[in-house]
């Protein structure tokens, strides 16, 4: 009879298992954003812009075509980086929670003003030259 309360416990264990699988991966990324590269705290390189206390920084930048940006939210709340309207190309992130980032790469020279969605105060310039 030693093998029915081993079956019990053996049972209870892979059910227990199963469970704290299926929440971890329930709860992993609930708010994905469109071509995220996930966590990150900073990302480094002549197209590398911080979202941090509210602001994009730098708020200004100048870089060449076909050069990939990539925006790093580092603030505790969701922030998104879409185009104004008249940009050469359009983009828009999504919502970024903090440690997500977003990357686009600009394949047409002018001027991208963008803002967050989110705090339309929050602004940015970029300048892409040929």
């Amino acid at each position: 009879m030693a093998t029915v309360p081993r079956f019990r416990t053996t049972f209870i264990l892979l059910t227990l298992l199963a469970l704290a699988v299926a929440i971890t991966g329930c709860t992993a990324n609930q708010n994905p954003a469109p071509q995220s590269t996930g966590p990150a705290t900073h990302v480094a390189g002549p197209g590398a812009i911080s979202i941090k206390n509210f602001a994009f920084s730098p708020q200004q930048i100048t870089v060449t075509q076909g050069t990939t940006v990539t925006w790093t939210n580092q603030d505790s709340i969701q922030h998104t980086v879409v185009s104004d309207s008249g940009a050469p190309e359009a983009f828009s992130s999504g919502p970024l929670s903090q440690g997500g980032s977003f990357a686009f790469t600009l394949t047409k020279p002018g001027t991208y003003n963008y803002h967050c969605s989110i705090h339309p105060s929050m602004t940015g310039i970029i300048t892409v030259t040929s």
